[in-house]
């Protein structure tokens, strides 16, 4: 079974907790703190393979955690980061964001990573809030959430020549008598249902890859047919070969046909009408071909090369090979379909901390990110723990936001639902 795009949930590690802790040995009676820090939260990390061909794995599980850094400890000692988790996904996969749709990476290359999704930063233990004022600090820092996102994986074979046409052209017949690959081959529509690929060979150290896409027909780009599932694998091509029955088969017209694949790609992309093309006629070898030989020639040969075949006999198939090889010396290279400006680094989206300061009638509310994460590592029972948190309020500005709102002594505020009396 062949499966090209799939939905999966990635959630990242959390980051261990700092711990609280004392040095109490005997004869170091001012030990003073000795909290350690939290371990980080482990990131799941996605790994091009050109082993793979498939995301057959991601239909069958779609969770995917990685595991949780490890609690500081006594005795200065840090907890252990979690491990990160490696997801192996095939050379060509698209990785989008589901939520924003937005293409986050592009894993074109054996071995390229990506991390998808970062793991949370361990907490503080007490010792680091420990100076010269604050000498025994009886609180400590939580680890921070790690990333949780849905996304997309989409694959797009990396191929250099397309074989594209109507169902029942010769395609695969082609594709099977020029390079190794073995494509089900019969006389009916939609033989091939999956993309195949295969290595031609044009002698040592010169060889490309060719690619058969399956599924086109009149509405493939509103998604008659298999259109949609296997469009998207013309992109990556640099080199279409445009197959037609020159024959005329099936009561159908080898030019209505050429015309109507070419709207098709254009209607799905209008960068692929950019894209080279030489016109195969295949099926020469059958007798009613002579009728429709030269007017074919006549309405295309202008704007295209035209290179006559036979998949059944082999005619042909050296020269198609040969020319295919020499017009991808040709391109420069790939047109690339993904806008840069579109692809964003995850560590750009990851959270903010962005802080909001409003007013609800008399209420006054902060929030975010940041004030969430200073709440839960503060113990407001403890008089240096609360003071260290007005002091950071004040360093972020969240007080003077308070006052330009009309805030005053007394007035009730609230932060992240921790409610107390504002002070000025």
């Amino acid at each position: 079974m062949f499966v090209d795009i799939a939905k999966i949930s990635v959630k990242a590690g959390k980051g261990g907790n700092g711990s609280v802790a004392f040095r109490r040995e005997k004869y170091e009676p001012m030990g003073g703190p000795a909290g350690g820090d939290g371990g980080d939260g482990g990131s799941i990390i996605l790994a091009a393979d050109e082993g793979l061909r498939t995301l057959m794995d991601f239909r069958y599980k779609r969770h995917y955690q990685a595991e949780n850094g490890e609690d500081g400890r006594g005795k200065k000692q840090y907890g252990s980061d979690g491990k990160d988790l490696v997801l192996k996904v095939p050379t060509g996969t698209l990785v989008k964001d589901e939520e924003t749709n937005i293409i986050l990476a592009d894993l074109k290359t054996h071995g390229q990573k990506f991390v998808v999704a970062r793991g949370g930063r361990g907490g503080k233990g007490n010792t680091k809030f420990k100076n010269s004022i604050r000498r025994t600090p009886r609180f400590a820092e939580p680890g921070t959430k790690g990333e949780v996102r849905e996304i997309i994986l989409e694959l797009k074979l990396l191929a250099d020549v397309g074989l594209v046409g109507f169902p029942n052209v010769g395609k695969s017949t082609i594709l099977a008598s020029i390079t190794s690959a073995k494509p089900k081959i019969a006389n009916y529509h939609f033989t091939t249902l999956k993309p195949n690929l295969g290595v031609v060979s044009i002698g040592e150290g010169h060889s490309y890859v060719l690619a058969d896409i399956p599924g086109l027909i009149e509405g493939a780009s509103e998604g008659a047919g298999l259109g949609l599932e296997f469009l998207r694998h013309v992109e990556r091509t640099k080199l279409l070969l445009h197959v037609i029955d020159a024959s005329g088969q099936e009561d159908r017209d080898p030019i209505e046909d050429f015309y109507k694949i070419n709207e098709e790609l254009k209607q799905y992309s209008d960068k692929l009408t950019d894209k080279s093309q030489i016109i195969v006629l295949n099926k020469i070898d059958l007798p009613e071909v002579k009728e429709n030989l030269e007017r074919i020639k006549k309405e295309l040969s202008e704007k295209y090369e035209i290179i006559e075949v036979s998949a059944a006999t082999s005619e042909g198939l050296d020269l198609l090979k040969k020319r295919a090889y020499e017009r991808l010396t040709q391109i420069e290279e790939e047109i690339e379909f993904i806008d840069e400006l579109e692809i964003e680094s995850f560590y750009d989206r990851r959270e903010r901390d962005t802080i909001v300061v409003t007013k609800e009638d008399d209420y006054y509310l902060a929030e975010g990110d940041f004030l969430e994460r200073l709440v839960n590592s503060t113990n407001f029972d403890d008089f240096e723990s609360f003071s260290n948190f007005q002091k950071v309020l004040i360093d972020k500005g969240v007080i003077d936001k308070l006052r330009e709102l009309g805030a005053t002594e007394g007035d009730l505020i609230s932060v992240c639902g921790v409610e107390f009396d504002f002070v000025d």
